[in-house]
């Protein structure tokens, strides 16, 4: 097994033993993210949905780093601590993928890693005509 790992100045460095995204064959894995501004490696405010916002923003800029967009996720898991915003992340959701959406998860835990309201992590298929 080949894997070579994505990383990308556009979303936050990693804050533990783990990289942004790692590519096996045309498989590309996100690791969880947080809605931290890459520049400062703050967190964003109190807000859901600016975090979310956030979040999406992320993912999307390892996304591009591995030479896809969030239109090539087949597979999302969305963290939240208050599953009261499960109708507000779909809305926002919306803004950034179209259809065919990918398949998702959306749970409700107990705490995320900064006192985050949302975590998000995924699963991108590249295209078959990617060159590697």
């Amino acid at each position: 097994m080949s894997k070579t790992i994505i990383h990308t100045e556009n979303a936050p460095a990693a804050i533990g033993t783990y990289s942004q995204a790692v590519r096996v064959n045309s498989t590309i894995y996100l690791s969880g993210q947080i809605p931290l501004d890459p520049a400062t490696m703050k967190m964003q405010d109190d807000n859901f949905s600016t975090q979310a916002h956030q979040v999406f923003k992320n993912l999307s800029a390892v996304s591009v780093a591995a030479g896809g967009s969030l239109q090539d996720m087949v597979k999302l898991n969305i963290f939240m601590v208050d599953l009261a915003n499960f109708a507000e992340v779909n809305e926002i959701m919306s803004e950034y993928f179209e259809q065919p959406y990918p398949a998702r998860a959306a749970v409700q835990v107990v705490a995320l890693p900064m006192g985050a309201a949302v975590e998000m992590d995924g699963v991108l298929e590249m295209p078959d005509n990617y060159s590697y």
